[in-house]
Formats: structure tokens, C-alpha cells, sequence
């Protein structure tokens, strides 16, 4: 096993009857649906809906459910870590739950009034993201997530975010990877 794996699976999957999940970005993520569709074949659906050209599902984002010591899990930490191709969710519900919930921030409107995709699924986005929202903002996004799990701008660090009583609960763990 992979240092970088062995460093971050544990902290992923310590939650017992929490599901893992990542959301990947088919942008960032060379040949993301050839994995999917590969012989491992995770339980995954595009976040977006309806009949999708095949150029849009080739960018999109996709929420994968993640197992333990499978060889999915550990190409995608041992492969995209520090590339920014995607974030981790812990949650205590099911599949279809997350997607649902998930699905919600997609798009975001501008003071305009005008529609935009809304890339939380990007660490580099998500990560300056929440600590920017307040208490009714953090509830809303958190849902019924229970950690959100990403990359840190430096690819050593693993950064966790939890809720608690309506507040951002930050922590940093430094990767043991050598």
C-alpha cells in the first residue's frame, strides 16, 4: 500500500456507520469515467441529471462511494492527492440521500441574478469556501454530512471540517508519508 494511502485512508474511514463518498471532477481527473465504468466498478451517478452529452460527462462531477482497501479507493488518494480532484464526504446516510443533497449546490446564483456552476467539489474551492459562511450557510451545506474531508493547499496536509453547534469546526492533520 501507498504511504499517502495508508496516511489518509485511516482518517477517511474512521467513522463507524458513516458511509465515505468522494465527489470527483471529471475535469480534473484523467480518464475518471473509464475507472468508473472499469472492471472495479464502484456504486457512482453523475451529479448532474437528464441525458448528458458526452463532452459535459466527461467534465462533470460524480459521487462515488467509497470501500475500504478497495482498489478504487486507493488509486483515487494514491493518484489525485495534491491534484485537486475532488473532496471526501463522511455521512451517515445512503447513496441516494448523499447524491440528493449534494445536487442542491450546484448551482449558484450571483448578485446579478445570474445561474453559475458552483465547483465545491474542488479543494481549492471548498476550502476557502466554508470558512467564508456563517451558521445558517454552514448548516445548509452541511446537511446531513457529518465531515468533509480534503486536501490541503500543501498536499502534506489533510484538512477535516465538522459542524458543531452552527459553527465551522477546522482541524489539520499533518500526513505521515515518509
Amino acid at each position: 500500500m501507498d504511504k499517502i494511502v495508508e496516511a489518509v485512508s485511516p482518517i477517511l474511514f474512521k467513522e463507524d456507520g458513516a458511509n465515505v463518498f468522494a465527489v470527483l471532477d471529471g475535469a480534473s481527473v484523467p480518464d475518471l469515467l473509464d475507472k468508473l465504468y472499469g472492471a472495479q466498478r464502484p456504486q457512482f451517478e453523475c451529479l448532474y441529471t437528464g441525458e448528458i452529452k458526452p463532452d459535459l460527462a466527461e467534465v462533470a462531477p460524480y459521487l462515488v462511494r467509497l470501500e475500504p482497501k478497495s482498489e478504487f479507493t486507493e488509486w483515487v488518494i494514491k493518484e489525485g492527492w495534491g491534484k485537486h480532484w475532488g473532496v471526501f464526504v463522511v455521512a451517515p446516510v445512503d447513496f441516494l440521500a448523499m447524491r440528493h443533497h449534494l445536487r442542491r449546490f450546484l448551482m449558484v446564483h450571483g448578485s446579478d441574478g445570474k445561474a453559475f456552476y458552483f465547483r465545491y467539489y474542488d479543494p481549492r474551492v471548498l476550502r476557502t469556501y466554508l470558512p467564508s459562511c456563517n451558521s445558517g450557510e454552514l448548516t445548509e451545506f452541511f446537511g446531513p454530512v457529518k465531515t468533509w474531508v480534503l486536501e490541503g493547499e500543501d498536499p502534506g496536509a489533510l484538512l477535516r471540517f465538522d459542524l458543531a453547534d452552527g459553527k465551522l469546526v477546522p482541524h489539520k492533520d499533518e500526513l505521515k508519508t515518509a
